[in-house]
């Protein structure tokens, strides 16, 4: 609720800033003012009119409190009185009160009192002698007329509240372009009547647009019933009941809020205490801003500045809340009106959330982005990978047939010359007067045999030299492979006069990769195992070839030879491309056999016997349920 009396006038707002330097003026050894305070902080007393649950002179107060210690950063005395005058305002209890301070403040007397509201100015100007002799008196919460009627010293300045219940009748107007009925609240108090009676002269020319009622010296009982039954096209200007009819002390805000509760129409305010009591709003002097223009004049006060009255900050408060419940538009409001309880909407609510989840959302979109492009940048230099590897296994293969070629063509002039010298000789049979059939017979089944040999042939030689265009992967017994291999190898080492042997782990050893490739792995080996044994006796030359299990579910194939071994410094760079010892070799074999490993994610490595030799080991991943 608001405190001040007298007709409200508009004024332009003035404030008079706090400057903290000069604190520093005043407390500090070079230190002097007209206002010298010497070996003790300064002293200001506040003096409140009513009791401490008047929330309106409570929350001024405390914004005075608050301000003078944040600045003098708690250098300073505050000391606070309640005189308590709504329910003891005779004269008794006022010398009383004067009498209890002045012995209460003898050997501590204020260098400032601020006096909260008309009552309390009144009697700190009647008594301030002997209770506050040389303070300097600042007031707060009341209008300049009101100052006026008081007839204050001209030593006493203030933080003047005009609280204009016309500007709060002009909101109303606003919001409520269609109202026909005009009501104006008051209670029985002193207060209350000289509020009713600036409300008489303020809103004379406003009232004539509407039925103009003022309610008063009712009980709160008859107001609220009054309320109720109002038309819904009024406007309500609530101003304060300190006393009902019945003489009741109530506090206003309280009283507005029984009121609310059942109104029949929406009800205004000049207060800021009545938002959240069931008033629509007002122009209002918040009373926070108005204890922070008297703290600053405080301020100034004891800094010894020039001081004179100035007008406490004024501006429209409403309470959203109420405009939903009478369905009051705030698109009419006036520019800059501060909307209490207003709901926020989603994107007010979660701004930070919102705009951090975005980024978030656009940081992942644009690495989501750059991963994809990087994935098939991947795939398509996988694929051109493996286009190359077929190439070059293609080549390689090329090569290995070419390098066998002369043994090939002797394993297959093999079969082909003794299928003709059967055919001779089943020529020869038939020619005679009594064939021999059981023989002829026989000799046909060689003929199959040996048409077989030449089609294993010619089909191992077929895919040694087919070119494909993508990888075949399937899962397949390494064991099998390995036999073919050698199947494959077999002219080439008896012309060499190597001695072959297979030493298979006897199970099934399923890895998933593309055999001819694999294939290709043990021919280059081999064939680099056969060459490194030229030197060596052709009694001496052996190809050991073994699979067995390794650990972490792998396959392992070994390779190896009976010739001089690689050099340890050479270990390492063998599968290096171009590197080689042969005086004829290009050096690709063993880097291609690496690739086709690591393809397929397996590892091989070289490594010398102890009894001589080179050995060569592949290990490959075992397939799923092998």
């Amino acid at each position: 609720m608001g405190f001040h009396n007298g007709k409200v006038r508009s004024r332009q707002v003035r404030w008079c800033a706090a400057i903290c330097w000069f604190f520093i003026a005043i407390f500090g050894t070079a230190a002097s003012s007209s206002m010298e305070i010497v070996g003790r902080v300064p002293r200001v007393l506040i003096l409140y009119p009513y009791d401490e649950r008047i929330a309106a002179t409570t929350e001024a107060g405390e914004a005075v409190r608050t301000r003078l210690l944040d600045v003098t950063g708690g250098k300073i005395d505050l000391f606070s009185e309640f005189l308590d005058l709504s329910r003891f305002p005779e004269r008794e209890h006022l010398q009383r009160m004067a009498r209890y301070l002045s012995a209460k403040y003898a050997d501590r007397q204020p260098d400032v009192v601020i006096a909260l509201g008309e009552e309390s100015a009144r009697f700190i100007v009647r008594n301030r002698g002997g209770l506050a002799d040389h303070a300097r008196i600042i007031f707060g919460g009341f209008s300049r007329a009101t100052a006026n009627d008081l007839k204050l010293p001209s030593d006493v300045i203030g933080a003047v509240s005009e609280f204009d219940i016309l500007k709060t009748a002009e909101l109303a107007r606003r919001l409520q372009p269609e109202a026909r009925h005009l009501y104006i609240i008051g209670g029985s108090a002193d207060f209350d009547r000289a509020w009713l009676a600036t409300a008489r002269t303020d809103l004379a020319a406003f009232s004539k647009d509407y039925e103009t009622t003022y309610l008063e010296d009712l009980t709160i009982d008859e107001f609220t019933r009054r309320a109720a039954e109002l038309p819904r096209d009024s406007i309500v200007l609530a101003l304060t009941i300190f006393k009902d009819s019945s003489g009741r002390n109530f506090i206003p805000r309280e009283a507005i809020r029984q009121i609310a509760q059942t109104a029949g129409a929406p009800i205004y305010g000049p207060y800021p205490t009545y938002i959240n009591y069931g008033v629509v709003g007002g122009n209002v002097v918040t009373f926070s801003s108005l204890g922070t223009t008297i703290a600053d004049l405080v301020l100034d006060v004891i800094a010894g500045k020039e001081v004179s009255s100035v007008d406490s900050p004024q501006t429209y408060v409403v309470d959203a809340r109420q405009l939903r419940r009478w369905g009051l538009s705030a698109a009419d409001l006036p520019p800059g009106t501060v909307q209490m309880f207003k709901e926020k909407t989603f994107w007010e609510q979660y701004r930070y959330v919102i705009v951090a989840a975005l980024a978030v959302i656009t940081a992942q979109g644009v690495v989501i982005a750059g991963l994809l492009v990087e994935r098939r940048r991947r795939r398509k230099a996988q694929v051109e990978s493996h286009h190359r590897l077929l190439e070059v296994v293609h080549l390689n293969q090329s090569a290995t047939a070419g390098a066998l070629s002369a043994s090939i063509a002797h394993e297959l002039n093999q079969p082909l010359g003794a299928i003709r010298s059967n055919a001779e000789a089943a020529a020869v049979i038939l020619r005679s007067k009594t064939p021999d059939l059981k023989l002829i017979e026989q000799i046909l089944v060689d003929i199959q045999d040996d048409d077989q040999r030449a089609h294993d042939v010619i089909s191992q030689m077929r895919s040694l030299l087919k070119k494909r265009g993508d990888i075949d992967c399937q899962t397949f017994d390494l064991n099998d492979v390995a036999a073919n291999a050698i199947k494959i190898l077999h002219g080439e080492a008896l012309r060499r006069g190597v001695a072959v042997r297979a030493n298979p782990l006897p199970r099934k050893l399923p890895v998933r990769a593309d055999k001819v490739h694999v294939q290709q792995v043990i021919l280059n080996l081999a064939t680099n195992a056969m060459d490194a044994m030229l030197d060596v006796a052709a009694c001496d030359r052996r190809l050991i070839v073994e699979t067995a299990l390794a650990r972490g579910s792998k396959v392992e194939l070994s390779i190896s030879d009976t010739g001089r071994g690689i050099p340890d410094s050479q270990l390492t760079s063998v599968f290096e491309p171009f590197f080689t010892t042969k005086p004829t070799g290009t050096g690709l074999g063993l880097s291609i056999a690496r690739a086709i490993v690591e393809t397929y994610g397996g590892k091989i490595w070289a490594g010398n016997r102890p009894e001589g030799g080179a050995v060569f080991r592949v290990v490959l991943p075992l397939a799923r349920g092998g």
